[in-house]
């Protein structure tokens, strides 16, 4: 999928976050990765083989 050289992270890898993006919608709150890989701003993702990655963001402490 991805043609960069050198080639990004693939979807399977540990840090697939890190490929290179092809298509970003900000307005609606995702981006998609040249590896497949779709990015949502709560730091969800979700693979080509359809797996989810849960958002990961930190919680941060009460006010």
């Amino acid at each position: 999928m991805c043609h960069h050289h050198p080639p990004c992270p693939t979807a399977d890898s540990a840090d697939q976050s890190a490929a290179r993006i092809q298509v970003m919608h900000p307005e609606q709150g995702w981006g998609l990765l040249c590896n497949g890989v779709t990015l949502f701003d709560d730091t969800g993702a979700l693979l080509p083989n359809g797996k989810i990655i849960h958002p990961h963001r930190p919680i941060g402490a009460a006010a």
